[in-house]
């Protein structure tokens, strides 16, 4: 822990210096044959942020190295646009919205690629979001429910295959409530299984499909970095055999958020997230805690069972320019049923992040969390909620 701590740090001293340089103004057009390679990348990140509200789609790149002990070294790739669909008229009072492509690689042997975004058409009249990942990694299984979980004797190592996609559509009902339908795929594999790990029989992969509703109200006055405002979500969707599923469950999945701007610079982001699944959850379909949005610094994975609730409180706050922080701390639970929550089986969770602004309301963000016996180090794009 103190060693991936001092890496943090390492990592922070190292970048804030470049980051800073980014800040100076662009070299002007007819001068650009003179400047050389280093100055045009300065000049290419320094105007990364700055409104284009005059190009139909408006388009950038980053990616750097990282280190984790889960993922060894790696080197992750971002690639990040805005767009506005209303273009050129830019006086249409519609949201912009956002695509990112998120591509990952590490020694050992862990191969990502992420795609997700929100499209709103003109007017804000419909809305699609989007979660599309494809993961290939070797990774761990401690069992199932919190007595299997917290024990680290039962840690055994597989290979971990999937696919997922999570989409919704909606409709503007109006007073910033929305509408509409859900669709859900997932594809999960495990290989070079532990035969003597606590599978307990489960299926070593699993293909389901689910379709469902979702109900918002979003009064956020920006989905990939808001200051202000509200947003809850409820979304009921259902994997029934008459989809071809061999496994039948249904899954209930709430987030509650609310950002509240404080002194100048600074907002209190919270969020309230269940995921809550019955019938026959396979193993990869269980809730779980960890990874880039969740319980930050929890090995993604390490706790699982059909249901989860977790909480969490973020303080943001712009430091100079482009250049932000934040502190957060949470807690969380796992269980089969709402009856096995119980005081010692809450997780808690705390962390401190620095914030890049890569382009306008779209953060790179770097992640130090802690947990139980656990931290972690997460570098993606825009805000965990």
């Amino acid at each position: 822990m103190q060693l991936r701590l001092i890496q943090f740090i390492t990592f922070i001293a190292l970048s804030v210096p470049l980051l800073a340089a980014q800040d100076t103004d662009s070299v002007p057009s007819d001068t650009t044959k003179h400047v050389g390679l280093i100055q045009r990348i300065i000049n290419y990140f320094g105007d990364a942020n700055k409104p284009k509200r005059h190009k139909r789609f408006d388009f950038s790149v980053i990616g750097g190295p990282h280190y984790s002990s889960d993922s060894k070294f790696g080197l992750g790739v971002v690639l990040a646009g805005e767009y506005d669909t209303a273009f050129p008229d830019t006086l249409t009072d519609t949201q912009l919205s956002n695509v990112g492509l998120y591509a990952d690689a590490t020694t050992a042997g862990h191969f990502s690629l992420s795609f997700r975004g929100n499209h709103f058409t003109p007017f804000n009249k419909f809305r699609a979001t989007y979660d599309v990942t494809f993961e290939s990694i070797d990774t761990k299984f401690w069992g199932i429910g919190y007595a299997q979980c917290s024990q680290d004797i039962n840690e055994t190592d597989y290979r971990y295959l999937a696919a997922r996609a999570n989409i919704n559509f909606s409709r503007n009902m109006g007073s910033n409530i929305y509408f509409g339908p859900v669709l859900v795929f997932d594809y999960i594999n495990a290989r070079h299984t532990d035969p003597s790990a606590l599978w307990d029989g489960l299926p070593k992969h699993t293909l389901n499909w689910g379709l469902g509703l979702a109900l918002e109200y979003d009064t956020r006055d920006c989905i990939t970095s808001c200051h202000k405002g509200l947003f809850f979500k409820m979304s009921q969707y259902f994997d029934p055999s008459w989809l071809g599923n061999k496994y039948a469950f249904a899954v209930n999945e709430f987030t509650g958020a609310v950002y509240n701007p404080l002194w100048k610079g600074a907002c209190l982001a919270s969020q309230l997230h269940w995921r809550l699944t019955w019938g026959d959850t396979p193993w990869g379909a269980m809730s779980t805690l960890g990874g880039s949005h969740n319980m930050r610094g929890y090995f993604e994975g390490r706790y699982r069972d059909k249901s989860e609730v977790d909480i969490c409180v973020e303080l943001r706050q712009n430091v100079w320019r482009r250049n932000g922080v934040v502190l957060w701390g949470g807690a969380a639970s796992i269980f089969a049923k709402p009856s096995q929550i119980q005081l010692k089986r809450i997780l808690p969770n705390w962390g401190i992040g620095y914030r890049w602004e890569f382009k306008k309301n779209m953060n790179i963000r770097l992640d130090l969390g802690f947990g139980r016996g656990q931290c972690g180090f997460i570098f993606n794009i825009n805000e965990a909620f």
